[in-house]
Formats: structure tokens, C-alpha cells, sequence
């Protein structure tokens, strides 16, 4: 599949769903990262995954959410 077919279809399946932003593959590509990394997978691991060669580039992918150290501190 050519990489504008892609775009078109993601695309389109965000205008369809009434998303209010744009979306575009590169997302899907975010939202693998941020949820590997908020389910406690390893940087490295999640780096290795998304095929980076640059560890800065994965750590953009994976802001943590404020939720996630909603119970940092129970015992």
C-alpha cells in the first residue's frame, strides 16, 4: 500500500468517526508508544519496537500522562 493510500484512509476514518483533529498514520504510531510506555514497558524495549535508532526520538513518544503516577505513593 502506497504511504498516500494510508494517509487517505486514516484520513478519512477520523473525518468519518467526527474527530475534531485531523489524523494522519504518524499518530497511530504515537499512540503505540504512549501506550507501551503507560503500561510500564521499558524505554529501551519500546525504543527497539518503534525502530529508533535515537533514544530522544522514543522519549517524544512516550510523555508520560499525569495519570500515570496517580498511585505513586501507596503502599
Amino acid at each position: 500500500m502506497a504511504a498516500a493510500t494510508a494517509f487517505n484512509i486514516i484520513s478519512r476514518a477520523g473525518t468519518l468517526a467526527g474527530l475534531a483533529l485531523s489524523v494522519h498514520p504518524h499518530m497511530l504510531r504515537h499512540a503505540c508508544g504512549f501506550y507501551l510506555a503507560s503500561h510500564g514497558h521499558d524505554t529501551r524495549a519500546i525504543q527497539a519496537y518503534l525502530g529508533h535508532k535515537n533514544i530522544q526520538h522514543t522519549i517524544r513518544y512516550t510523555e508520560l500522562s499525569s495519570d500515570r503516577f496517580q498511585n505513586f505513593w501507596l503502599d
